[in-house]
């Protein structure tokens, strides 16, 4: 029997990857391995997880995000998608990047077996494309309340165009702000 195995790339942001999984079917059902340590090194999580998270959003259209932590509790985020399809976004924040400010969009669904790897220093945020949608997080840092931060999913600056119109959101990511002209970045 063949070993599962992960095709990692770029995902169009320095540091962003795509990690792709690869299925192994019979008659059985399926198998497919959500996380090897040695590959994760390789696509820029080297450390052990400090955290797991599961979220299960009901409709279609919902938004989440777009969420960080501050330094020093920065943190690398693997995120997947096990039931339903979701457009997942990373927005670069990182003082004196060539890319700061910008943001890519993947598609990440329980059928393209899809991954993205998310480094310190990227605001996260989700849409849910179906109903019925969950998401499994790995975190390298454990949530920090103190350390939590947010800019507004709509903020014309970052001019990002989710696929769908926006349903519900949390009144604490409606209440995010855009983000100031004279931010500097966050430092990691």
């Amino acid at each position: 029997m063949t070993s599962p195995r992960f095709d990692i790339r770029d995902g169009g942001l320095p540091g962003l990857k795509i990690i792709q999984r690869w299925i192994l079917e019979d008659h059985r059902g399926s198998f497919s391995r959500l996380f090897c340590s040695n590959v994760f090194k390789d696509a820029g999580f080297p450390q052990p997880v400090s955290q797991i998270n599961h979220t299960h959003t009901r409709h279609k259209g919902t938004l989440r995000g777009l969420h960080f932590q501050h330094p020093p509790h920065a943190e690398i985020k693997v995120v997947t998608c096990l039931k339903g399809e979701v457009y997942d976004v990373a927005v670069d924040l990182r003082e004196n990047s060539p890319t700061f400010l910008s943001w890519k969009g993947v598609v990440l669904s329980e059928s393209n077996l899809t991954s993205l790897v998310i480094p310190r220093g990227f605001a996260h945020g989700f849409q849910a494309l179906t109903a019925d949608c969950e998401m499994l997080y790995l975190h390298s840092e454990a949530h920090h309340p103190e350390a939590e931060g947010g800019i507004h999913p709509e903020d014309p600056r970052l001019g990002i165009s989710w696929p769908c119109m926006i349903g519900e959101m949390s009144e604490r990511d409606q209440a995010w702000a855009f983000i100031p002209q004279d931010f500097p970045g966050l430092q990691v």
